[in-house]
């Protein structure tokens, strides 16, 4: 059976020691936000995730969700826990308090989700997709639904969707078909067919939003004729409570790779009521705004499985008893040692843990600029978090799930063939952390979106934001004797990451093709360079600290040779991807189609 622990004391070294907590304090809203408020939130967090979703985590996966005269009945547990959830007021944490909402910090509330997406995923995108739908409606909404809609959303009494795809569009949603006409009461009806609807129908709420993507009448060709209108399962009454059904429907349930406790549902509306969002053609941007947030939340989703994937491996490394050390038995009373003492195993647990807690680390920077991006008073302030959270969201999105998925292997891996059997519970984590990859816009595009447009923008602005910070560390801690180990192997990667961008910046303009091939190589460049920089903060801290006594002092130790495996060990990745970057994109593109 699967274990998890809440890794609360990485999370508190990430929140109170990289990036100081008190910080955060000086932001219109927070100062009742203390280091002991901001601990006994993750505390209780631990507490739900251990004990009330990851329980029901293995059960989920083998039962799903059942599909019933238009009814989905979610696994056994999930309606318990969920009421568990709402009691609790985790799905008011990130919100306003206008609306009933906690307006906890940002990275606190990340540090949160990836407790979530470790215990049990499938949960998670429940209310996750609530939290989009309210960024969505407090950006767009007019002030009449949001007082009827946004209570009910951050109460939990309501969740949310987000409608985008259809079986003929995905990611080109220009081509989508669902149509909106125009009633005389001021509503629209919505009619068509939408696809891949995560929690589109279920049993844990008393209504369902759907925020859904249409077009207009004499809506303009393309994505510059796509509206967003809110369509609830259940029209309200005058009193706010569900009324009579809409005309929306779930036809069926998806059978899937993974995540199965999650409804993913098709969805039919036909002539279903519903309400214009924002202005008319304009949906798309306002649609961007819930899944600005959701991209981050999927990149949590990909550092959670992460985490309690590597959890388990470490604990079946330390009980499986196969082999000999290399260099002599280490536990000569046995009939053979632990796995853990073979270097490949342990290059695997140290590659898994040297990323998970990178990641961890750039999620908090992240989640800081966020903060300062909603609550700040200062414009520039203000700017300059928006340039940076808009070029870190497709990193963040990309790398995490990328190696989430990958770390989800490596725990198989760790575990031969007991990992492939259903039994052991790795299999699952693997199998959930694929669609990590895919949804809100597959990593492809995440790396596309990069490259293209946040890297050109503005020539340049956006990037300055992650490079002056980067180098002005450099410079400030060049005679820094501590990070000598560090520095060197941060500067050759930052000056790798400077000649991909000048690659692109040269020869995209005369041939786009060459962007669209540098973007993958690219996008993991730039997300190790953001590692490196953290790491090397990392390394900062904790090296005036490793002779504390006891436990601190060994946590200090193993940060510091973490930090060195990652330097040493998959920083130089680096190089062999500016080589991949500058061969450029003729060999791929000028390679017949037929030949394929």
């Amino acid at each position: 059976m699967p274990t998890y622990k809440a890794p609360l004391e990485d999370m508190r070294f990430v929140l109170h020691e990289l990036f100081d907590s008190t910080s955060r304090a000086v932001l219109p809203g927070n100062t009742d936000f203390s280091r002991d408020l901001i601990d006994s939130i993750l505390d209780h967090a631990s507490r739900l995730t251990e004990d009330v979703l990851f329980p029901l985590n293995q059960q989920g996966d083998l039962e799903g969700c059942v599909l019933e005269n238009g009814r989905v009945r979610t696994p056994s547990g999930f309606k318990k826990a969920y009421k568990i959830f709402c009691d609790g007021g985790w799905t008011a944490m990130s919100a306003s308090p206008d609306w009933g909402g906690q307006a906890v910090p940002i990275s606190v509330a990340m540090m949160v989700d990836e407790m979530l997406c470790s215990s049990n995923v499938a949960f998670a995108l429940y209310p996750g997709l609530s939290r989009g739908a309210y960024v969505a409606l407090s950006h767009v909404g007019g002030e009449n639904l949001k007082e009827i809609y946004l209570p009910n959303l951050v109460s939990g009494k309501w969740s949310a969707t987000m409608c985008l795809t259809e079986a003929h569009c995905g990611t080109d949603l220009g081509m989508l078909r669902t149509r909106a006409v125009p009633k005389e009461d001021g509503s629209y009806g919505i009619s068509g067919d939408k696809i891949f609807i995560s929690a589109g129908e279920h049993d844990l709420t008393e209504n369902i939003i759907h925020l859904v993507l249409a077009r207009l009448p004499d809506a303009p060709a393309g994505v510059r004729g796509i509206s967003m209108f809110l369509v609830p399962k259940f029209l309200p009454k005058k009193d706010g409570t569900p009324g009579p059904r809409n005309g929306v429907q779930c036809t069926a349930l998806e059978h899937k790779m993974g995540i199965h406790g999650s409804a993913t549902c098709t969805m039919n509306f036909d002539n279903a009521t519903g309400w214009l969002l924002g202005e008319p053609n304009k949906g798309l941007a306002g649609m961007f705004t819930m899944m600005n947030v959701e991209r981050v939340a999927v990149g949590m989703q990909g550092l959670g499985i992460a985490e309690v994937a590597y959890q388990n491996a470490v604990l079946y490394a330390r009980e499986r008893l196969q082999g000999r050390s290399l260099r002599g038995p280490k536990a000569p009373t046995k009939p053979a040692d632990p796995i853990i003492v073979h270097p490949d195993i342990r290059r695997m647990l140290l590659t898994m843990r040297a990323y998970i807690e990178g990641c961890r680390a750039v999620a908090c920077w992240v989640g800081n600029e966020l903060e300062v991006l909603q609550k700040s008073d200062d414009i520039d302030a203000k700017l300059m978090a928006e340039d940076f959270s808009a070029l870190m969201t497709p990193v963040v999105k990309a790398l995490f799930t990328d190696l989430g998925f990958e770390i989800a292997s490596l725990a198989v891996q760790v575990y031969g063939g007991h990992g492939y059997i259903r039994d052991h519970g790795v299999e699952q984590f693997l199998r959930d952390a694929r669609i990590s990859m895919l949804y809100e816009g597959t990593n492809g595009v995440q790396a596309l979106d990069l490259v293209t447009r946040k890297l050109p923008h503005d020539r340049g602005r956006l990037l300055s934001r992650f490079f002056g910070p980067v180098v002005g560390f450099i410079e400030q801690q060049s005679q820094n004797r501590v990070l000598e180990p560090f520095l060197p192997q941060l500067r050759r990667a930052v000056e790798h990451l400077q000649s991909a961008t000048s690659f692109i910046a040269e020869n995209a303009p005369s041939n786009h093709d060459e962007a669209g091939a540098a973007s993958a190589e690219y996008l993991r460049l730039f997300g190790l360079v953001a590692l490196a920089f953290v790491w090397t903060r990392m390394a900062s801290i904790s090296a005036p600290r490793i002779e504390e006594p006891g436990h601190r002092g060994k946590f200090y130790r193993a940060k510091m040779r973490t930090a060195q495996f990652f330097m040493d060990r998959l920083l130089p990745q680096t190089g062999a991807l500016l080589a991949a970057i500058q061969s450029g994109s003729k060999i791929m593109m000028e390679f017949e189609d037929t030949a394929f």
